[in-house]
């Protein structure tokens, strides 16, 4: 977690709505809220200005959209985790955000004690699937995309780079992977380079979701 104060961005196109999100955030002594943005393109140059910790996203707001505002966000700050806070639950969106780079998603009638843990998990370097959602995920992506292989000895993957996957569907960090292990994080973190190489993914929420869909749960740890 970095060092001192959480610092937030709000993005979200209803006074109320940031005002709500503002006033349970900051109930939680180690976090600030930095910035509130109408729009997506007040978003982007907010968080360009403030550079803050995790950036709470709307999707459907004027100007820019919160898909669109996410992928400038990742391409400039790659540090700054984005959580999805929307009333979608729809399939298509969650790829759309996943895809443009966020670190988690949850719906917008989530308790405040859920919100406080999802943005502080996300500042973190969690990626958070929510229970409810991943299953829509796996489903859209079982639908869309073209037949793969079972899982099973024709996924490149040796024991070890299986476990590691397994425990980044869980949602655990680097350190806690070591930890849990006994092993280095600069061994996880080159498992994991092999791994995203070897299934074609390119950050942590794409493996957990590869994961999901090849039926590497903890049910498969030793």
């Amino acid at each position: 977690m970095p060092v001192g104060k959480l610092t937030i961005l709000i993005a979200d196109d209803h006074p109320l709505v940031r005002e709500g999100i503002r006033k349970i955030l900051e109930l939680e002594p180690g976090i600030q809220v930095v910035a509130e943005a109408r729009d997506g393109r007040e978003a982007v140059a907010m968080a360009r200005e403030y550079q803050p910790d995790v950036v709470l996203m709307d999707i459907n707001m004027p100007v820019l959209n919160g898909i669109e505002a996410t992928k400038l966000i990742r391409q400039e700050l790659p540090r700054t985790g984005i959580l999805a806070l929307t009333i979608h639950d729809d399939e298509e969106y969650i790829i759309e955000l996943l895809r443009a780079g966020v670190s988690g998603y949850v719906l917008k009638d989530i308790g405040s004690e859920e919100l406080l843990k999802a943005v502080i998990q996300v500042a973190q370097g969690y990626q958070i699937i929510y229970p409810s959602i991943a299953p829509k995920v796996v489903d859209y992506l079982q639908k869309k995309a073209p037949p793969e292989p079972a899982p099973g000895p024709d996924i490149p993957l040796t024991a070890r780079e299986k476990e590691i996957l397994i425990h980044v569907s869980l949602g655990k960090s680097n350190r806690e992977i070591a930890r849990d292990l006994y092993i280095s994080e600069k061994t996880v973190k080159n498992h994991l380079t092999s791994i995203f190489h070897k299934i074609g993914v390119g950050d942590r929420t794409q493996a957990a979701l590869y994961a999901l869909k090849h039926g590497l749960s903890s049910g498969n740890l030793i």
